[in-house]
């Protein structure tokens, strides 16, 4: 199909749909309306989720907040805003306690 074709260009309208092409180095650029729309920045993490035929790609921090309070948060982990940094101390958590196992 043409994007000269009417009907694809109102298609591609309503629904946000955008191409993309992938470089070389197999970089994409997020269209800039779709930037603006889920209000990424320079720096976020994105989600990349394979369907049969097509691939979905979502903000992190929509995962996290779609996700939240599904699980609960370890006591000493609750008030933490920082996402980087509670990963952190889970990190050291597990590993401190999967080796401390290990040497006993």
């Amino acid at each position: 199909m043409s994007f000269d074709n009417p009907p694809y260009l109102c298609y591609t309208f309503l629904t946000m749909q955008q191409m993309v092409r992938i470089t070389s180095k197999r970089q994409i650029t997020i269209p800039a309306a779709m930037y603006k729309k889920f209000k990424l920045s320079a720096g976020d993490n994105l989600i990349f989720e394979a369907n049969d035929q097509s691939m979905t790609i979502t903000p992190a921090v929509q995962l996290v907040e779609r996700l939240a309070g599904s699980v609960s948060v370890p006591r000493h982990l609750r008030g933490e805003k920082d996402l980087d940094k509670v990963i952190e101390k889970a990190k050291e958590n597990y590993f401190r306690e999967k080796y401390a196992k290990s040497v006993r």
